[in-house]
């Protein structure tokens, strides 16, 4: 059996995915980079880890492609110094790139939002997955001015955004179309038509 180069995968993953899609970020690239993503998939999966592509995750989440994840983890801005709500895996492959940049960094799963509001307010909110509707949670917990990333669903398309928070509500535009796993916590509700 052939052995596989994780090294070698990750530094082409850089090189021939993030670079050429418009991830200049030097954190991004260098954490991207160095974190070994097949170590965040199911075993049947490690040898594809690198592929610009989803991977259904045992659980039953998604590990969205990484052009995805550079390209909405760049147009966040995280500094150092900034409070960080993740709204994904709490020991997913997002969460370990972004310990690589913030000191304060809180994560919740979709469906579980309301344990957010210990840690808030926070001056970034970085939801990794798609959603037909934000849920209005999201500015009760955001201090006013925070930046929000995170993918949109749009009819059959799915978009990368970005915006912020501001007096209450959110502002957000779409910068990329981009795959990005729907989060059905965020699907929009049924609305009662005659």
């Amino acid at each position: 059996m052939e052995s596989v180069n994780f090294e070698e995968m990750r530094r082409s993953m850089v090189d021939s995915q993030l670079r050429t899609s418009g991830v200049t970020d030097l954190w991004v690239l260098a954490a991207m980079g160095s974190i070994p993503r097949e170590d965040f998939v199911p075993l049947t999966h490690r040898s594809t880890a690198y592929m610009d592509r989803s991977i259904a995750l045992d659980d039953g989440t998604v590990l969205n492609p990484a052009v995805s994840t550079a390209l909405l983890l760049q147009a966040a801005d995280v500094r150092a110094d900034d409070h960080v709500l993740l709204v994904g895996k709490p020991d997913g492959y997002v969460a370990a790139i972004l310990r690589t940049r913030v000191n304060a960094l809180f994560s919740v799963t979709a469906n579980n939002m309301s344990a957010a509001q210990s840690a808030a307010p926070y001056s970034v909110i970085i939801i990794d997955g798609a959603a037909e509707e934000l849920p209005t949670a999201l500015v009760h917990i955001a201090a006013d001015g925070a930046r929000l990333v995170t993918g949109i669903i749009e009819g059959a398309v799915t978009r990368l955004a970005k915006g912020f928070v501001h007096k209450g509500k959110i502002a957000l535009k779409s910068f990329a179309d981009s795959e990005i796993a729907p989060l059905p916590a965020f699907a929009r509700k049924p609305e009662f038509v005659f």
